[in-house]
């Protein structure tokens, strides 16, 4: 029999109703001994909160998140507010007693983040930060194939997450664009953790950074915009033991021709792999020979964690998204086994020590070391 898991949400805009969703259709998860509801949504608009009465499992609707903290019936806490308001609402979590799953970049700056993980560590609470795109069956081929060693020596490393949401200077400015409220980091802090966790639970550390940092439209109707809109990160890291290899992490929200694609690409001597979100069920891989060969493979619907769904399909965001919760509560529960895990507090702080690096990079234009 399943474990019933009820679950407060935090912020009701688009990540809660795609949470609402997930666990909605939660029955297409083959074999999940685990049961979550949707049970409390606290927002601060009255037409965000309104949406969740569709919710049958909703039993609580609320301008004020520490109901759903006071609420014996509430076991999770979803998370999803502006970068400026993580710190309180995250240490009100954790000291509630509650678990957390929490949206990246887990604070708005470094020291906010320090502050989160030293809660986390004292609450003993089980906490993972929110990263959805990592759970794409050719996302998680690709780290399998750089975590065998069949590869080689590793060479290269790029992992990216391009957008064109900016490119119209006519979108109106909303808290993503400024940094009281999204963090000087910008783009780093709203795309950087989806591109840093594969590399990050590959072991790749950066340990220096050199990073090309732009901004947008100074002016959007309804405000100024004064954050990063692109990022360029230009990192060594250690493999192995072997010579220092490069790896470039790119965010951009200001990316001509695209839409919304998430890719990640590892490259050595005897071979290497690649997925992009612009081909949904297709994985390339390297090979080195007589001639050297890429080769593509045709994928189908083959997620972590196994569902209804025909294996000829292609899973799209929905699907990543479920698979991302699946795997926060096989985690909770001890049950992850091999499986490819969230986002954990140490690499969220990871992140934002290289975050923190790439800011002063591009203020002193030179390499920083990261500490």
């Amino acid at each position: 029999m399943s474990k019933n898991i009820n679950v407060g949400v935090i912020g009701g805009g688009l990540m809660g109703r795609e949470v609402a969703s997930a666990f909605g259709r939660w029955f297409a998860i083959n074999d999940s001994k685990v049961n979550p509801s949707l049970y409390a949504v606290a927002d601060l608009n009255k037409e965000a909160l309104e949406w969740f009465n569709s919710v049958p499992t909703c039993k609580l609707l609320t301008d004020n998140y520490q109901e759903i903290l006071d609420s014996p019936e509430i076991d999770v806490v979803y998370v999803a507010v502006p970068h400026n308001m993580h710190e309180q609402i995250y240490i009100d979590v954790l000291n509630s007693g509650k678990d957390l799953l929490a949206e990246k970049p887990f604070g708005i700056d470094l020291g906010s983040a320090e502050r989160i993980f030293e809660t986390i560590k004292s609450s003993g609470q089980f906490v993972r930060c929110s990263s959805e795109f990592p759970f794409f069956p050719g996302a998680q081929r690709v780290y399998e194939v750089a975590k065998s060693g069949e590869i080689g020596r590793i060479l290269e490393v790029r992992s990216g997450f391009h957008h064109g949401s900016d490119l119209d200077p006519d979108k109106a400015a909303n808290w993503k664009r400024q940094s009281k409220t999204c963090g000087e980091i910008g783009v780093m802090g709203d795309l950087g953790m989806h591109v840093c966790h594969v590399p990050f639970r590959l072991g790749f550390e950066p340990r220096s950074v050199y990073a090309q940092l732009q901004k947008g439209y100074p002016d959007r109707p309804g405000g100024a915009c004064d954050t990063w809109d692109n990022a360029m990160l230009h990192a060594w890291i250690d493999v192995d033991g072997a010579e220092p290899v490069p790896m470039r992490l790119e965010m951009k929200r200001m990316a001509p021709g695209e839409t919304d694609t998430w890719f990640i690409e590892v490259l050595g001597t005897d071979g290497g792999a690649r997925f992009s979100t612009k081909e949904p069920r297709t994985l390339w891989k390297f090979s080195r020979g007589k001639e050297q060969e890429w080769r593509r493979v045709d994928l189908g619907f083959d997620t972590p964690f196994k569902t209804i769904t025909g294996g000829i399909f292609e899973p799209g965001f929905p699907d990543v998204l479920m698979q991302m919760w699946a795997a926060f509560f096989a985690e909770r529960e001890g049950d992850l086994n091999e499986c490819f895990g969230c986002v954990t507090p140490d690499e969220a702080l990871l992140s934002h020590r290289l975050f923190a690096a790439a800011i002063q990079s591009q203020q002193l234009n030179q390499v920083i070391e990261i500490t």
